[in-house]
């Protein structure tokens, strides 16, 4: 039995890298696309991954760049087991600072980038295969960033039907707070982190780890009659304000 396959977008740094650096630990075989931590074009394996992972140079909004990912799939994989859909940019901030090109980068990566790299995708995808989106809340974080992420749960509902009929399941994780580098690049600090983290039930903040489990869950047997769902890690947020 040939060992199951993987594409993570966003996978060189953060919960992508946790999920490739997880999933190829149990056996699949990974590709990753992104811009963080890679220097060459395609077909490179870096971002400090192990080393028959391989790293595609792509940017989730250019469909150019998602069509050479899919051919390096086609040489590389050959086809897909897993498509994790992680690749998204954070521009938080109210209305009044919001200007075009943050409010065109929330849209063209979070939403575009993922509706256009499954369409691409779609050929290369295994009967029965399970498609995963990083949803996370936009609430608190600006208009912009609260509309983009608020339109990828519908997606993936829509999404989850639509493609019933082939048995690939689409579901989603929305991850509360979760120590990335993302924080860092956003300016803030492990103090703020820490001070955020006591607002959390289990007292901690997340590691990219417990999504990368989320997702291998998702994506494994044991999910296989889960499809439409979002899967909510966040250490107990919001509880209270689930019915």
């Amino acid at each position: 039995m040939s060992a199951p396959t993987a594409l993570i977008t966003g996978g060189t740094s953060g919960i992508g890298k946790a999920t490739a650096e997880l999933l190829h630990s149990r056996g699949h075989r990974v590709m990753v696309t992104g811009l963080t931590g890679l220097t060459g074009l395609t077909g490179l394996a870096g971002a400090g991954l192990p080393e028959d992972v391989v790293a595609v140079r792509a940017d989730a909004r250019s469909l150019p760049d998602l069509d050479q990912a899919m051919e390096q799939v086609r040489r590389r994989l050959g086809s897909l087991d897993l498509l994790f859909l992680n690749a998204g940019v954070s521009r938080p901030g109210p209305i009044e600072s919001t200007d075009e090109t943050a409010f065109d980068a929330l849209f063209d990566v979070n939403v575009k980038g993922a509706f256009f790299t499954l369409q691409k995708a779609l050929p290369l995808l295994n009967e029965g295969a399970s498609v995963v989106f990083t949803v996370g809340a936009g609430e608190g974080l600006g208009a912009a960033m609260t509309a983009a992420k608020g339109a990828l749960p519908p997606l993936m509902r829509s999404l989850a039907l639509e493609l019933a009929p082939r048995r690939i399941r689409v579901n989603a994780v929305s991850p509360g707070l979760i120590d990335t580098p993302a924080y860092g690049r956003l300016g803030v600090s492990p103090e703020m982190i820490d001070a955020w983290a006591r607002d959390v039930p289990l007292g901690r903040a997340g590691a990219p780890a417990d999504i990368a489990e989320a997702v291998a869950f998702l994506a494994s047997p044991a999910a296989g009659y889960i499809t439409g769902e979002d899967l909510v890690v966040s250490g107990g947020v919001g509880v209270h304000a689930r019915p």
